[in-house]
C-alpha cells in the first residue's frame, strides 16, 4: 500500500474542480472513474494506452486512495 505522502503526489482535490471530487493531479479525471474502470476489468496497460497523460504511479494511487477511504469508512461504521 502507498503511503498518504505517496498518495498526495498524484491525488488532489480542490473545490473549484469538479465540485472538489478527489482527482488525478494535472488533469481532470476523477479517482471514482479510474476505479470503475478497474472494476469493470479493464486493465491499467488499457487506461495507459487509452489517457497516455496518466502514470501507472497515477492509477496505482487512485486505487490506494480508494482503499484507504474505504478502510476508514469500515472503521467509522463499527
Amino acid at each position: 500500500m502507498l503511503s498518504q505522502r505517496q498518495i498526495e503526489a498524484h491525488i488532489t482535490r480542490n473545490s473549484a474542480v469538479l465540485g472538489g471530487k478527489p482527482i488525478i493531479r494535472g488533469t481532470r479525471i476523477t479517482v471514482s472513474l479510474i476505479i470503475d474502470w478497474l472494476d469493470a476489468g479493464v486493465s491499467i496497460e488499457q487506461i495507459l494506452e487509452d489517457y497516455p497523460n496518466l502514470t501507472r504511479d497515477d492509477v496505482e494511487a487512485a486505487r490506494a486512495y480508494s482503499q484507504l477511504r474505504r478502510d476508514r469508512a469500515d472503521i467509522g461504521s463499527r
